[in-house]
């Protein structure tokens, strides 16, 4: 703090201690120096505002439509509970624990899946079409049990969900990205590829596509949609013997409208079973869906309060500015109205630099501001530094800013006394 003082400090003293006697006796060598001095720092000042309220306009408009992104699934009372098996357990195993699930107080649905949306495993598979060698763009999948869509909220654009004998390899419900990438139809014609297959990598078991499900973040809301198909929850080998699950999440939609409520009741209820089952997470979807804005939310809370602050000092920057001009051009100002100077003559020499300066300071901020956001780009979602009200908040906040700031210093002006003025010269 000592050393902040020491140098905001340190230029008025050299110019106090570079004053010439004989030369303030007469006035000075240079009245209109201080002036300059002045227009310049506004201008920097205002150059340094715009730019931190241009890059927090940003951070923040990404928060926004983040956070405001359209999931296409229901986030409201879900409960997931991640569980593992450690030797495995069969798919009846878990569909067991499912129906005892469903049966508890306060739960209206469950399901399961093999890991939650949005969370941390993402798994892609080859895809092969009609024997063809895979493409070499891959389609990302997730296992889930019947249910799971209406469950989710998620709607069928076309087809069914799965039934209980369905199996993986078998059926498959893809997305709408899937069956752009995959099954491309006639240009301008919508393609139906219920009934079609395709098999994840050559050689492979064939799956039956059964359903069309409109597209869905499946692991990071910042990245676009992607192909994805769905299999069922109960898979098979080779031999059409069951396999097992050595881990899953229990999807539960449940009338609480805090979900952890029953957390521990269900974690109970899922250890009483001993059928080898370990909870080893619960959390909410909802949740899920903040963690992914975590890195946004903090830099958008960050941008705000520095925006905040740098608009307050630059107000009072203005404001102390321009009332020292007034001071100093008091014997002007007296003259011109003595000899009739309009109100509106006078606003305008008191305000004419200024606004030049905020203008000139505010197209430096833009340039700055531009150069800045090249480097920082990749933390911005759906927001350019080119749009227009990215450009137009930080400029109106700093203009009325600037007008707040300038009201003082007019009515000072306004209210100077001619007659005093030239009394005293």
């Amino acid at each position: 703090m000592i050393l902040i003082v020491l140098l905001l400090g340190l230029l008025p003293a050299l110019r106090a201690s570079a004053v010439r006697p004989v030369a303030a006796l007469k006035g000075g060598e240079d009245p209109h120096s201080p002036r300059r001095l002045m227009r310049g720092a506004i201008a920097l000042q205002v150059a340094f505002c715009f730019l931190v309220l241009f890059m927090s306009s940003l951070f923040v408009a990404s928060f926004q439509r983040l956070e405001n992104r359209p999931l296409g699934f229901s986030t409201d009372r879900l409960l997931l509970i991640e569980t593992v098996a450690g030797k495995g357990r069969l798919p009846v195993v878990w569909n067991q624990t499912a129906e005892a699930l469903r049966a508890a107080p306060g739960v209206n649905s469950v399901a399961i899946s093999g890991w939650p949306l949005l969370g941390r495993i993402k798994i892609n598979s080859d895809i092969s079409i009609n024997g063809a060698p895979p493409s070499p763009t891959p389609a990302f999948f997730l296992n889930v049990s019947p249910g799971w869509f209406s469950t989710m909220k998620i709607p069928l654009v076309s087809g069914r969900d799965f039934l209980p004998q369905d199996t993986s390899p078998g059926a498959a419900i893809v997305n709408e990205t899937f069956v752009k990438t995959f099954f491309p139809g006639p240009v301008g014609r919508t393609f139906d590829p219920i009934g079609r297959t395709f098999s994840r990598g050559a050689n492979q078991p064939l799956n039956k596509i059964v359903g069309v499900t409109p597209d869905i973040p499946d692991h990071d809301l910042r990245e676009p949609n992607r192909a994805v198909f769905y299999v069922p929850f109960a898979g098979i080998d080779d031999k059409s013997a069951p396999t097992v699950v050595n881990f899953a999440t229990f999807v539960i939609h449940t009338d609480a409208q805090n979900p952890l409520a029953l957390a521990n009741s269900l974690r109970q209820l899922i250890a009483e079973r001993h059928n080898g089952l370990r909870v080893s997470n619960i959390t909410t979807q909802l949740d899920l869906i903040r963690d992914q804005t975590i890195r946004e939310r903090l830099i958008a809370m960050l941008a705000a309060f520095f925006a905040a602050v740098a608009l307050l000092l630059a107000g009072i920057g203005l404001y102390a500015v321009l009332n020292y001009s007034v001071l100093q051009r008091r014997r002007e100002i007296g003259i011109r109205m003595a000899i009739g100077s309009t109100r509106v003559g006078i606003v305008r020499i008191v305000t004419l630099d200024v606004f030049l300066m905020i203008a000139l300071g505010g197209c430096a901020g833009i340039a700055l501001g531009f150069g800045a956001a090249r480097y920082v780009e990749s933390l911005f979602y759906q927001v350019k530094a080119t749009d227009a009200d990215m450009i137009a908040l930080p400029a109106c906040a700093i203009l009325l800013t600037a007008l707040v700031a300038t009201l003082p210093a007019v009515l000072r002006a306004l209210r100077t006394n001619p007659t005093e003025i030239l009394r005293v010269e």
